[in-house]
């Protein structure tokens, strides 16, 4: 992952723990009603992916303990992961793109409702992506993913080449040379893997995402209201499909890129889709980004544009995060794919320990505040949820009291202690198990390896209830917190 210059090492400052009496009092733990939003709190666990569901997408046991384990800390709301809307393949990651998938979706539903006794709501982060490769081997690639076209043997002066004899010069020619010769296309597809964007208007499947999309969500969202989520989050982004539509990146001629306007025409006709194919309580918000943080993508002005749009449109919910593009990530290593959380705006959206004088905790609450602003200017009181390095009960009460969200995420620190909310709410902040911010669970992720916190991974490995990881190393799931009664 990018890294600041500076690598000033912060270590996390929580503050004063309240006591029970005072946390009951907090802004934190009173009732968020908004519309079809009724929360318990305004504590969130926002969407992480735990690489635990099977290769067909199904939800297994491991995945079912994974979201109770979080909702016996009783959060307002968990955010169930990144689930793809198509029936295609894509990994350890779960999928609602076919009726098949619902059974176990359930069984994650009724587990948490169940863990948190009806307290938290669950909602369901729906995603499309685009096709990635994995970077190939440079021979492989020359002779099996590169086309011959007349472009290319113009630019190698080789008109009257055989097809194999084009590939053989291009085998051997050192990396100067290939770049004057290559497409950029085809020399960031050799240097870092085949990526489709939104801007391939000559493919047929990306020329008609505004007229596929909208109807693969609605099916997913319909699929969710039925599993018994009490929502859905539509993920607008990062990396993922919708998000790159509202990049000002975007040059798409054709309705759906360029000005702002046309870049949120299909994020805003996918979410009435959504809310058509949906009952009138079931609720509809959306995750997309505070700031691109890339060269020539969209950022805060950009963003508040946005929030009152999707305010407009009836959105429930919005919530705020920034950066994790494959704009500016690193170059992978032959056989892996590019992962967007390596340049400098993965930095932003998962900043570390080590950072530079603006620190980790807190990155994106400017942003945010900004967004929140310019939404309730616009006459709209669509809750606002902000996320990002929070981890003390005195931040997050601040940022309600200042009005910067109304509802505030937990990612890592949830993580790192699924108690959080209980420990917090009883008066027990002084057991929190405090995340480090040292990014362990984003190198898991990095590898698709099951995320678990270095925190308390290796605790109590020989526990009957401690289930293991797929190499037997470590635990699975934090241990259960028990109550000192004295």
């Amino acid at each position: 992952m990018w890294k600041p210059a500076e690598k000033i090492l912060y270590e996390p400052r929580p503050g004063r723990w309240p006591s029970a009496d005072e946390a009951a009092r907090a802004r934190l733990f009173q009732p968020l009603t908004a519309g079809r939003l009724h929360l318990s709190s305004r504590t969130w666990v926002p969407a992480m992916v735990p690489w635990r569901a099977t290769e067909q997408g199904d939800a297994t046991g491991e995945v079912i303990a994974w979201y109770r384990r979080f909702a016996e800390g009783r959060p307002g709301a968990i955010v169930l992961e990144a689930t793809g809307v198509r029936d295609i393949p894509s990994g350890p990651l779960l999928r609602i793109g076919d009726d098949r998938f619902i059974p176990g979706l359930a069984r994650i539903v009724d587990a948490v409702r169940a863990a948190s006794g009806g307290e938290t709501r669950l909602f369901i982060q729906l995603i499309d992506f685009l096709a990635i490769r994995r970077r190939p081997d440079p021979e492989t690639f020359f002779q099996r993913y590169l086309q011959v076209t007349d472009r290319l043997r113009a630019a190698l002066g080789a008109e009257h080449w055989s097809e194999a004899r084009v590939r053989e010069h291009l085998s051997t020619l050192p990396e100067d040379s290939l770049a004057r010769v290559l497409s950029a296309r085809e020399l960031e597809a050799l240097r870092f893997g085949y990526r489709e964007r939104v801007t391939d208007l000559d493919r047929p499947h990306i020329a008609e995402l505004p007229r596929s999309l909208p109807g693969l969500f609605a099916a997913a969202a319909q699929r969710a209201e039925r599993a018994g989520f009490d929502g859905v989050e539509l993920h607008c982004a990062h990396a993922y499909t919708l998000a790159s539509f509202l990049s000002a990146t975007n040059t798409r001629s054709d309705g759906y890129g360029g000005p702002r306007e046309a870049r949120l025409r299909l994020p805003l006709e996918v979410t009435a889709a959504v809310r058509a194919a949906t009952g009138k309580d079931f609720v509809v918000g959306c995750r997309y980004l505070a700031d691109e943080c890339i060269a020539g993508g969209s950022g805060v002005d950009d963003a508040c544009a946005f929030g009152v749009a999707f305010a407009r449109a009836g959105m429930d919910f919005l919530s705020l995060s920034r950066g994790g593009k494959f704009d500016d990530a690193k170059q992978p290593a032959v056989g892996w794919a590019a992962y967007p959380y390596t340049g400098r705006s993965g930095y932003e959206c998962m900043p570390a320990r080590h950072s530079d004088a603006f620190g980790p905790f807190g990155r994106n609450v400017e942003a945010t505040a900004r967004v929140r602003a310019a939404v309730r200017a616009a006459g709209c009181t669509t809750p606002i949820v902000v996320a990002g390095g929070i981890h003390g009960f005195e931040q997050a009460e601040a940022l309600l009291r200042d009005d910067k969200a109304d509802i505030i995420g937990f990612a890592r620190q949830s993580l790192a202690d699924p108690d959080w909310f209980e420990k917090v709410r009883s008066g027990h902040g002084d057991a929190v198990r405090l995340c480090r911010y040292t990014n362990y669970c984003e190198g898991l992720d990095q590898k698709h390896k099951q995320v678990t916190c270095e925190l308390w991974d290796r605790e109590s490995l020989d526990a009957p209830e401690a289930a293991r990881t797929s190499d037997g190393k470590r635990r699975l799931l934090a241990p259960r917190w028990v109550r000192d009664v004295h």
